[in-house]
């Protein structure tokens, strides 16, 4: 019987003694006086399973998953639920990956992606796997992993600091789950780069799992996972799979899984309709927009009338920043409002402080519709307060916003700095509209704002 089929059998009874040795454990094999084994007590079948069982047994119990022992590759869905073919390409692969590490595991295995997606599950079923063959694995949260450490210094504490530390820093396998979701206090920041600095120079075979950006993690460990010589990145793009799994929109407000069919390859230039300069004001536009998803920094700004491709553009360079593996946050601005009012209702399952602040520090973030929201007091100061945040910390923003769109002077003070900002309107009239227009008249461009900054 192999590692594998004991993790699910039954131990062994007294009440259903061995057929073989009648459940003493223990037999004589009938061989001459001269052999070597003559009178010696050789194990029956039945006491290996049981000590095989013993040796699973403990292995599981100091490995820290014995209430995820359900997290395998068999129970893992490597299809997602009602994914798209990228994600579902992206997940498959993750899953490859994790096998293949279970297997051979050498050098680092970095899983990141949103909350729900699948990271941990595949970390557990890599643990699992190597339990059922019989080999130790340390698996760990990084926030328990602190408060461990900090139990230690109790006077009622039987074990000694460096007895803890030791112990989990030099495993022969070990799994982080959840790093970068611990408290980032300075004692926390270098207890972790003490472990993952030993383990790299130690080259210790160590999968991790966040839900963090890498330019939010230490950098002294950032370098760590950067070298990819010695650690894989695996960036799993699935949604929450708890919320449904589905591409429609999340409990936080993000829907660009709805626009997932905008991409650069199906936006239509319009060339044998457009006349004049809104021909080449619409190819302008375009190459500066794929020019962006290539290197986003700072904001990128478009401008035109209901249905000219302003959200297709931005859909279009979001898709494209996420199919690299980066997360990309699209935002409806007035349905952003609505969902950050819907979190102070008594029945709601998500906080205000959380999707604010996924959206303020989101990576890359997308704002469409802009001027369109009801413009409270209080939706004008959250606005103010996302993308001043945005604008100060250098976050690669889009934003799209009609002509006729009435904006908050302080935000056009950061929208519209050309030194941070790239500014473009589209001169083109809806893809909607079913009869020519005349190109359009100097006087009807977008008027710039009165401290509308120009580069000198």
């Amino acid at each position: 019987m192999n590692m594998e089929n004991l993790l699910n059998a039954k131990p062994v009874t007294t009440s259903q003694p061995c057929p073989i040795c009648g459940g003493v454990g223990f037999l004589h094999r009938d061989v001459p006086i001269d052999h070597p084994d003559f009178g010696r007590a050789i194990p029956c079948d039945c006491k290996l399973r049981e000590t095989q069982q013993a040796s699973v047994d403990n292995l599981r119990t100091g490995s820290g998953l014995v209430h995820l022992s359900q997290m395998t590759f068999a129970s893992f869905r490597p299809e997602g639920i009602g994914l798209n073919p990228d994600k579902r390409k992206n997940l498959r692969d993750a899953f490859d990956t994790a096998q293949h590490f279970a297997r051979t595991p050498q050098g680092w295995l970095l899983l990141k992606g949103g909350y729900g997606c699948g990271k941990t599950h595949l970390a557990a079923a890599i643990a699992n796997d190597r339990l059922a063959r019989g080999q130790s694995v340390l698996f760990v949260v990084a926030a328990d992993f602190l408060d461990h450490l900090r139990a230690t210094f109790a006077p009622t504490s039987r074990v000694t600091y460096d007895d803890r530390f030791e112990s989990i820093r030099s495993t022969p396998f070990l799994i982080m789950d959840d790093l970068g979701a611990q408290t980032t206090t300075a004692w926390a920041q270098e207890k972790l780069f003490q472990l993952f600095n030993f383990r790299y120079n130690a080259q210790l075979p160590t999968v991790i799992t966040t839900n963090s950006e890498l330019e939010e993690i230490d950098p002294r460990l950032r370098s760590r996972f950067a070298d990819t010589t010695f650690c894989k990145i695996v960036t799993i793009l699935a949604p929450d799979f708890r919320q449904g799994g589905t591409d429609s929109m999340g409990a936080n407000g993000s829907n660009l899984a709805l626009y997932g069919d905008m991409t650069f390859e199906s936006f239509d230039l319009r060339a044998s309709e457009l006349i004049g300069d809104e021909r080449g004001n619409m190819q302008r536009v375009f190459n500066t927009a794929k020019g962006y998803a290539e290197r986003p920094q700072g904001f990128i700004v478009f401008t035109g009338d209901y249905g000219c491709g302003k959200t297709h553009l931005a859909a279009a360079i979001a898709n494209a920043i996420m199919h690299r593996g980066n997360s990309v946050v699209f935002r409806v601005v007035p349905d952003l409002l609505d969902h950050l009012r819907a979190t102070f209702a008594p029945n709601s399952t998500t906080s205000y402080d959380q999707l604010f602040e996924d959206t303020r520090t989101a990576p890359v973030l997308v704002l469409d519709d802009l001027g369109t929201e009801s413009a409270t007091p209080w939706a004008r100061e959250k606005l103010f307060q996302i993308i001043d945040y945005r604008y100060v910390a250098h976050l690669p923003t889009i934003i799209t916003i009609n002509r006729e769109a009435q904006i908050d002077p302080r935000l056009q003070t950061r929208i519209f700095d050309l030194a941070r900002s790239s500014v473009n309107e589209i001169l083109a009239p809806s893809y909607r509209t079913t009869h020519k227009r005349a190109q359009a008249k100097p006087e009807t461009a977008m008027r710039k704002p009165r401290n509308y900054r120009e580069r000198e």
